[in-house]
């Protein structure tokens, strides 16, 4: 057999003269990363949600976090990433009282509304992105430094 030629992106759909665009409520491509909304559920049991918030737009908010976070690293989203997401905002314990006051609001309705998803979503610091579980844990307490205290919902 002959060697595979060269590809070359240059269909239709194919965003590669301008790159991707970037801004707000855009999103972050990436590979298959739809894949968090089904890692995302065993954590569902796990969270903790305050009161007059629910554990599905809990799960929405931290799933396209971790979409976020894979697109970011080029690769498909993995538990790490739902970890971490979740951590970030406080779901997994330990969350200052004033984060759960700035997420209340936000996170409201998120299953079903993407644009209270992206506006936490893009509230995130690229930086707080790259950190792992643990330094999101010991970072929670300044979590203004992690994500945009001044997103709008």
């Amino acid at each position: 057999m002959p060697p595979a030629r060269g590809f070359r992106a240059n269909r239709p759909g194919e965003v590669v003269a301008t790159g991707q665009p970037a801004g707000t409520l855009l999103g972050s491509p990436g590979p298959n990363i739809g894949y968090a909304l089904s890692l995302a559920q065993p954590f569902r049991d796990r969270l903790e949600v305050a009161d007059h918030e629910h554990p599905d737009d809990a799960v929405a908010v931290g799933a396209e976090i971790a979409m976020r976070r894979a697109a970011t690293l080029g690769r498909a989203p993995v538990g790490t990433d739902l970890e971490c997401a979740f951590t970030l905002l406080g779901y997994l314990g330990g969350a200052p009282a004033d984060l759960v006051e700035w997420r209340r609001p936000r996170t409201h309705g998120a299953r079903r509304e993407y644009d209270a998803r992206r506006v936490v979503v893009d509230a995130v610091r690229p930086e707080a992105l790259a950190l792992g579980a643990d330094d999101l844990r010991a970072a929670l307490a300044e979590w203004r430094t992690l994500i945009l205290p001044d997103a709008t919902p």
